[in-house]
């Protein structure tokens, strides 16, 4: 009783000493009534550890205390940040600063240019609330040293992040993530970080101007530009951005999706603002019926990724990632492109065989575009979490705004031909097989319970899945021959379906990821719809057998 009791004091003189330099009154205020109230259970929650920063920055539930994302935890990550930049010989370099239109974005953003400017270094910030391609764009635009986006990107309301590019344009990438850790974790007193008042740049429209300029780039000049869309921004910040480059471009003005077109933290249309979740388009949708357009386009809240669904005989579909990746990379063969085509591991094996009776180059990456990105030679990446790199040399991650412009050129091209996005799925099934895509998600509120399940597979993996042999396991923790270690594990299933199986938790948010794909071949195009039917049956019957064998 007396070492429970010796452990609360000492949270709660943590929670106070965190109180005295919080510079957040609403979150002072916050802190100050847990404290009144002996809350210990939150309070240890809140002061169970600091939000850890690493490739993917900062992410977490916006509140007090170090375990949460708020002004505290920025001004630090900022500190961290500028001594890493003067560390690598940036003293006065300049370093970019954008922010979408989340509870605290402007906030973390204004700190961090105060930072930057009180550490030595030059300091610009994007002029309001734009997508995060945006600011990708700007560091190498501008010649900057780093960047930082201040996004939650479609994670649920309550929660905000901190992203950080180099110079080359790039999300950082290990060893950089550890070593900014090591100089945030040296930051002792908010006192001892200078944060003036003024003194940074406050960018105008240049910046946007230049970008809507490059996305000249991504189309072929003279190219159709008929199709009709209807467009959902998801109450994020891609709305204004989309439709100045449709309209620069000559493509009918989207018919936008009203009651989630302006920005608004609050998403209070959607249970979690991410175009894949079950129930977000269903808004897009009801506006699609109502006007019948070619194609539906929708953005994440920070429009760096673009979701497309088709028109059924039953309704409208989503079209999965991996099969708006195939479709981009089908239509960029077709324009000629060269270069290397680049996926992540997850993402559909559909990419390599496309890339290979074309004739280009073919590569796979880690998880994320902070891997993707950095493929030399790159023309073409993308990930089936509806991310897709399509140019380059303009932004090296994936950008929503361009996605969507070369859909709906695409989209124009097939249609001034007769024909559909759904029809070039099919000629693609046809050539190289139907690779039919699904995912077994599973979102928690314990992270053990991500652990757990990972362990039971390392401790007993599957012998067989769906009835078919497990003939190759690999723990990708150890790394290959061509990709460095990360926490997942690969199966390869025996049988002419080519089952290839990836579990790993999620970089971003409390999931537990698998991910499924099998090929049916097809012969003939009357085939094709048992095939689909064929493909769904082997997926479901994965899926509940590795259910199994994690224990969820």
């Amino acid at each position: 009783m007396q070492e429970q009791a010796q452990a609360q004091d000492d949270l709660i003189i943590r929670a106070q000493a965190w109180l005295a330099e919080d510079p957040d009154p609403e979150t002072a205020a916050e802190l100050a009534a847990l404290i009144e109230a002996g809350d210990t259970a939150e309070l240890a929650d809140r002061f169970a550890g600091t939000l850890q920063f690493g490739t993917a920055g900062l992410r977490g539930e916006i509140g007090a205390g170090p375990m949460r994302m708020n002004r505290g935890v920025v001004i630090r990550a900022a500190a961290g940040l500028a001594a890493y930049l003067k560390a690598q010989g940036h003293d006065g370099g300049l370093v970019v600063v954008g922010y979408d239109a989340r509870y605290k974005s402007a906030d973390f953003a204004r700190d961090t240019a105060a930072v930057m400017t009180g550490a030595g270094l030059r300091a610009a910030l994007l002029p309001r609330p734009l997508p995060t391609p945006v600011l990708a764009y700007a560091i190498r635009h501008l010649g900057a040293v780093a960047g930082v986006e201040v996004t939650a990107s479609h994670n649920p309301p309550r929660d905000n992040g901190y992203k950080v590019y180099l110079g080359d344009g790039s999300q950082i990438v290990s060893p950089a993530d550890s070593e900014i850790a090591a100089q945030i974790a040296a930051v002792e007193k908010l006192a001892d970080v200078p944060r003036p008042a003024s003194g940074w740049q406050e960018l105008g429209d240049e910046v946007l101007e230049a970008y809507l300029a490059r996305t000249d780039a991504v189309l072929t000049p003279g190219s159709p530009r008929g199709v009709r869309t209807v467009y959902t921004a998801m109450h994020g910040v891609g709305k204004d951005v989309v439709m100045a480059a449709f309209a620069r471009h000559g493509f009918p003005e989207p018919v936008l999706v009203a009651e989630q077109a302006e920005p608004d933290p609050a998403f209070p249309t959607v249970a979690f603002p991410n175009p894949e979740e079950p129930g977000a388009m269903d808004l897009a949708f009801a506006k699609a019926a109502e006007v019948r357009p070619d194609i539906v386009i929708a953005n994440d809240p920070d429009a760096d990724r673009c979701a497309v669904a088709v028109p059924t005989a039953d309704g409208w579909r989503m079209l999965r990632g991996d099969e708006v990746g195939a479709l981009l990379a089908a239509h960029l063969v077709h324009k000629g492109a060269r270069g290397v085509f680049a996926e992540s591991i997850v993402s559909s094996s559909l990419l390599g065989r496309i890339a290979e009776a074309a004739g280009v180059g073919y590569e796979e990456t880690l998880t994320g575009f902070k891997w993707i990105a950095r493929v030399e030679g790159l023309r073409y990446g993308y990930e089936e979490a509806l991310g897709y790199c399509v140019d380059p040399e303009g932004v090296r991650d994936k950008d929503g705004v361009t996605a969507a412009l070369l859909v709906a050129e695409l989209a124009s091209v097939l249609k001034e031909q007769g024909r559909t996005l759904t029809d070039l799925l099919d000629d693609l099934a046809m050539a190289h097989g139907l690779h039919a895509t699904d995912q077994l998600s599973v979102r928690v509120s314990d992270l053990s319970i991500i652990a757990d399940a990972m362990a039971a597979l390392r401790a007993q993996p599957p012998v067989s899945l769906a009835g078919l042999r497990v003939v190759s396991a690999e723990d990708l923790s150890k790394g290959t021959e061509s990709l460095p270690p990360t926490d997942g594990l690969r199966y390869y299933l025996d049988g002419a379906y080519k089952a290839r199986v990836i579990a790993r938790p999620s970089g971003t948010e409390p999931k537990l990821k698998c991910y499924l794909e099998v090929v049916v071949p097809v012969a003939e195009a009357c085939d094709l719809a048992s095939a689909r039917v064929r493909g769904q049956e082997v997926l479901d019957a994965i899926k509940k057998d590795l259910s199994a064998a994690m224990g969820i």
